[in-house]
């Protein structure tokens, strides 16, 4: 499968890479410095690009099968608002190029409900994250709705507390619902991202992701 991959160098993107490359899949890689992405692969063309902007991410996007992003939020106080920005740019050149189906990474404490978590999680740890990191995630809110207003087949991932690590290669997911965990290493969000690319129950909808 052709993948374009955006924000390859975070931490999550980075894995994304990482385990599709292993997958076997064809993957281009949008980055703002090339120099950073560090792999080397003959499935692997990285393309300098700012996913912020929509004709720089049609590059990347052109010819893909599937788009996964990892970009979001670098620091607290992030006037670009990247994930939302990002979303727009992607919605747009993806429309242009005639690409459907997008997997982006997002954040748990965006389920309110508390459905499918953890008193402490709904109760406690959502509401402290929300007062610490408010900017954050009323910006990757932005980024899902403006996904739900486009007509592309994108699955919104909503992991936890990320560490880091090779990851167990196993997770557990909910649809429509928090994560069952507190924690997921980015490795697996990673391998979770490319495991929805073909799970058709996971279009148009969120999904939390935790051990």
């Amino acid at each position: 499968m052709n993948l374009a991959v955006l924000g390859a160098t975070g931490g999550v993107g980075r894995q994304i890479v990482v385990h599709a490359l292993a997958d076997r899949h064809k993957v281009k890689a949008g980055v703002r410095d090339p120099a950073r992405i560090g792999l080397a692969d003959e499935n692997l063309t990285v393309v300098r690009a700012d996913a912020l902007d929509a004709a720089s991410v049609g590059e990347v996007v052109e010819g893909a099968d599937t788009v996964l992003s990892g970009v979001g939020p670098a620091a607290r106080h992030d006037p670009a608002r990247p994930a939302s920005t990002s979303a727009r740019a992607t919605v747009e050149a993806m429309s242009a190029a005639g690409v459907r189906r997008l997997v982006v990474v997002s954040a748990a404490p965006l389920n309110r409900t508390g459905v499918a978590q953890t008193w402490l999680a709904h109760r406690v740890i959502t509401p402290m994250m929300w007062a610490l990191l408010r900017e954050v995630y009323t910006d990757l809110e932005l980024m899902e709705r403006t996904l739900a207003d486009s007509d592309l087949d994108w699955t919104s991932v909503r992991p936890p507390r990320l560490t880091n690590g090779a990851g167990r290669g196993i997770y557990r997911h909910a649809i429509d619902a928090g994560p069952p965990g507190n924690r997921i290493a980015r490795a697996d969000v990673a391998r979770a991202m490319l495991d929805f690319m073909a799970a058709p129950e996971t279009v148009r909808h969120v999904v939390g992701v935790s051990e």
